[in-house]
């Protein structure tokens, strides 16, 4: 039989009020206070909250606090990221952000959703689907991406936009739903 994190991370649903599931957030929450409350020259303090945190990073990244997560171990971010202000990653199941991102401030990643049936939701049983975002992609303020959803390489996400389905490479997108609006040359 399989644990409520098993069952998580395959994307299956779940019980968040799971005892195992509810230390894990708490001590993303605890981490994500300490590291939101570092001083802007404890870079060393900061990367080593960083590295226990998530669940993988490049050498060189930076997050502006505030910073949010659910878990922190299902992101994964490359090599030259950047988050600025308010960036909340809901991540019950697997974030993966390539090499060379930038997200603007507000920028909000989600992996977690609900049934659409009542009485399923009301029980408390909820589930994720993955994000995966490619290399060299600069998400605009307050953009939205959500479950399910991956961007390719070199994507420019407007401010504010809503991203509900994949994007392919080398696009701009914008708007709510997110569409493509024009194509970058590379």
């Amino acid at each position: 039989m399989s644990s409520e994190k098993e069952k998580m991370l395959r994307g299956e649903l779940y019980m968040a009020a799971d005892p195992e599931l509810t230390e894990d957030r708490l001590n993303a929450r605890r981490l994500s206070r300490l590291y939101n409350q570092t001083l802007e020259t404890e870079d060393r303090k900061r990367k080593a909250i960083l590295k226990e945190l998530l669940g993988s990073t490049g050498n060189h990244i930076y997050i502006e606090p505030t910073f949010r997560c659910d878990y922190g171990y299902n992101v994964h971010v490359g090599e030259n990221f950047y988050a600025n202000f308010d960036c909340v990653i809901l991540d019950v199941c697997e974030v993966r952000i390539g090499d060379n991102c930038f997200l603007a401030p507000g920028v909000h990643i989600y992996t977690a959703t609900h049934p659409l049936n009542a009485q399923e939701r009301i029980s408390g049983a909820e589930f994720g689907k993955p994000v995966t975002i490619g290399h060299n992609v600069w998400l605009g303020g307050r953009a939205v991406i959500n479950p399910g959803v991956t961007i390719g390489d070199n994507v420019v996400v407007a401010s504010g936009a809503v991203v509900t389905k994949d994007v392919p490479p080398n696009v701009v997108v914008g708007g709510n739903p997110a569409r493509v609006i024009k194509t970058i040359d590379v």
